[in-house]
């Protein structure tokens, strides 16, 4: 069984799929999206459709890349455990603390798991809030809107970062590498393209990055 397939033992581990915003276009962006990426070109399947609002578009694409990650690392949870990964990190350098402002104020140190568990709960109770990600036809998006957007994927990315610098040679030898690759691929491009992703905040992956940008 494929370790990125829905079919996984681990399934029950899993969030239930978030949907496309419905009111604001949702569906029909979701359709775009998943016909462009069918084309193969990640560059074009990134791009703003001609003619759309970029809020609509920041946020279907972050409730897409939030069941990718979803995803991916649900499939590794019996990899990436406390006693495994004790702590959030990337390689030696980078070490991440869970803090969100509300319930969590000061950063504390928590294993890896414990940190994906509460970065998921914090995005989905961001999806889940109308007055952040909008539902309605004609319902306008926050004036801090992109901020939030910005946060959410710097924080996508930490789980990247992890899996990379953590779990790569077990999804090598499990022959998963390409679906990562191509996962991590699509969502760098779609970060660059809006900036929203600090270049300081890269340096885990710097270098898988610059070369995904510069031949794409």
């Amino acid at each position: 069984m494929s370790l990125f397939g829905l079919g996984s033992k681990n399934q029950k581990t899993f969030r239930p799929k978030k949907n496309a915003p419905s009111g604001n276009k949702g569906v029909q962006l979701k359709k775009h999206i998943d016909a462009t990426l069918g084309s193969g070109n990640l560059r074009d399947a990134v791009r703003l459709p001609p003619g759309e609002d970029l809020n609509e578009w920041l946020a279907v694409n972050t409730v897409d890349f939030f069941n990718q990650v979803n995803i991916l690392h649900g499939t590794l949870m019996e990899f990436c455990t406390p006693t495994t990964c004790p702590t959030m990190s990337a390689g030696p350098k980078f070490e991440y603390r869970w803090a969100d402002g509300v319930q969590i104020k000061k950063p504390i140190e928590v294993s890896a798991p414990k940190y994906v568990e509460y970065l998921m709960d914090w995005i989905e109770t961001q999806l889940d809030d109308e007055s952040i990600f909008p539902q309605k036809i004609g319902t306008p998006f926050p004036q801090n809107f992109r901020e939030v957007v910005k946060t959410i994927f710097k924080r996508l990315f930490r789980v990247y970062a992890h899996i990379y610098h953590t779990h790569f040679q077990k999804i090598v030898s499990l022959k998963e590498e390409a679906h990562l690759n191509t996962c991590f691929k699509h969502f760098t491009l779609f970060t660059w393209e809006f900036k929203l992703i600090d270049k300081a905040e890269l340096a885990p992956l710097i270098d898988l990055i610059e070369s995904i940008v510069s031949v794409c």
